[in-house]
């Protein structure tokens, strides 16, 4: 319907889905407050010689090209998201990879029954607001109260060695890969189509 908007909001910023002159779907991420990103830039110090680290982003001329990159990014995560969600054939793919056992670090992983015991995980990491600035372990507590958190660690470690989700560099925020995309739309689509009928 025109006029339609899908909007998802974290924290100071958001991203939506509208409908542009009934011909092109559009996707807009805003932010009220550019300091919530951050970007690898030259940080001055009070005492000793500026370094270059990761830093919150400067409300300045200076910061467009890096903030148009990260806005650019949350869009294209954000399409990469959508386009998931009707790729049924690579889902079921990937989670034929995912279900098998593999070796990390000279360690055998099993195969990932615990991915669908793990159903309302998998549905926070789904959550479009996660393609603005990816989801820390903090932002995920809140949402599983069932889990502690160093159940959800070793959790999320295992789907990083299963290549489910992956990691900012030097962050602790994590993003569902194009593998993890897939597995978790069709794990979802499994939940809603079968098991929760069949369980009525």
């Amino acid at each position: 319907m025109e006029g339609t908007c899908i909007k998802h909001r974290f924290a100071s910023s958001s991203i939506k889905m509208y409908d542009k002159h009934g011909c092109v779907l559009r996707i807009e991420t805003t932010i009220n407050d550019v300091s919530f990103f951050k970007h690898h830039r030259k940080v001055e110090h009070r005492q000793g010689p500026p370094t270059r680290g990761l830093a919150p982003v400067k409300k300045t001329i200076c910061s467009l090209l890096d903030l148009r990159e990260i806005m650019l990014g949350c869009n294209r995560r954000y399409l990469a998201h959508l386009a998931a969600l009707d790729d049924f054939s690579a889902s079921v793919r990937a989670l034929d990879r995912l279900t098998k056992p593999r070796t990390v670090e000279q360690k055998t992983l099993k195969e990932s029954t615990s991915l669908t015991r793990s159903i309302a995980l998998l549905h926070a990491l789904q959550n479009p607001r996660v393609n603005i600035a990816g989801i820390r372990r903090a932002d995920l507590l809140p949402l599983l109260d069932q889990l502690f958190p160093d159940r959800l660690s070793r959790q999320l470690r295992r789907l990083r060695d299963l290549g489910v989700i992956k990691r900012v560099a030097r962050t602790y925020s994590y993003y569902l890969t194009r593998i993890g995309r897939a597995a978790t739309a069709a794990l979802c689509r499994i939940t809603q189509t079968v098991i929760i009928p069949a369980l009525a």
